[in-house]
């Protein structure tokens, strides 16, 4: 009786020994075949992103023009006339601004506009989503140029309407005044992203429960009622995760203000990305690839900062929720 159960369990073990040989099979294959499709897009990853990524921190400890080998090392130096120099500061006080604007102004915008698309009374909703949207597919150096015709001193769209209507006397040249080009360059910025933080918010309303409205509702809650104490609160953790967003992606606006103003005039538009160009590609004399590189990684380890701040922030926003909930 003893041999007979030793027998059946050393033959089921065979059995699930001689099963698990091609489910292993199997699934190697599948993942060979799912390594294979990613393969292009690692590779391109590996040599565009992550390779610049890291040579541009070697690049930092080094007088380098751009061309031929590594030859002169200079330590800390670019470095420490990075942060001595105060055209980079400037640039990185109007990336903050920029940034602040951006999200001070756009993300409650967005959510006005989002709470207004919606409406259950409002009709048409497609295409005014369609029309808020469609600057974000557009391309931003397209937009740039674009906008230097409308805000343009001569014969530009903008002062002609001004002019017909009569607010303005004369022309007045909005991307040229150190007065107005930083408001203006603000200003397209917030338009050319207002639908993206528009559709993150609206995906984030159509997500609450609606038996929680319903239940306000009978109990005669108003529309205000319900927008103060129930949907705000509610969109707390997504409205946080949404200004990480627009934070992070409103402190590289480089191909939007390289096109309208090219950080001009007197540096009054002028950001960190742009400084960093500037000094790698297209500034007057030799290539400084070294010296810009140090500013990238000095930015970008201030980018890193605030991402982490931000992070730390939404993490505590949704952990609150969770206290209130139970």
């Amino acid at each position: 009786m003893g041999s007979s159960i030793i027998a059946q369990k050393e033959s089921r073990f065979k059995t699930t020994q001689e099963d698990r040989v091609p489910k292993l099979h199997y699934r190697l294959r599948k993942e060979l075949w799912c390594l294979a499709f990613i393969a292009p897009q690692l590779a391109l990853f590996l040599l565009f992103t992550a390779y610049p990524i890291v040579m541009s921190y070697v690049y930092a400890f080094f007088d380098w023009n751009g061309y031929g080998p590594l030859k002169e090392f200079t330590g800390f130096d670019n470095f420490t006339e990075t942060l001595k120099d105060p055209i980079f500061w400037n640039a990185f006080r109007n990336s903050l601004l920029f940034m602040m604007w951006l999200v001070l102004v756009q993300v409650p915008l967005a959510l006005l506009a989002a709470l207004l698309m919606n409406a259950e009374w409002l009709k048409g909703k497609i295409i005014y989503r369609t029309i808020i949207f469609l600057p974000v597919v557009t391309t931003t150096a397209v937009v740039g140029l674009v906008m230097r015709f409308v805000f343009g001193a001569y014969k530009g769209l903008f002062n002609e309407m001004l002019l017909k209507i009569g607010l303005i006397a004369q022309p007045v040249d909005w991307l040229g005044s150190v007065d107005t080009a930083l408001l203006i360059v603000v200003i397209v910025g917030i338009w050319k992203s207002f639908g993206m933080k528009m559709v993150y918010w609206l995906a984030g309303i159509q997500s609450l429960p609606k038996e929680v409205f319903e239940s306000a509702r009978i109990d005669g809650a108003s529309s205000i009622q319900l927008l103060r104490y129930i949907t705000i609160p509610l969109l707390l953790p997504v409205g946080s995760v949404i200004v990480l967003m627009s934070a992070v992606n409103a402190l590289h606006v480089f191909d939007l203000v390289q096109t309208m103003t090219g950080g001009g005039p007197a540096f009054k538009t002028d950001m960190v990305d742009v400084y960093i160009y500037r000094y790698a590609f297209s500034g007057s004399g030799e290539a400084r690839v070294g010296f810009a590189s140090a500013a990238g990684v000095l930015y970008g380890i201030v980018v890193m900062g605030i991402s982490i701040l931000l992070g730390l922030f939404v993490r505590l926003s949704g952990g609150r929720r969770n206290q209130k909930r139970f």
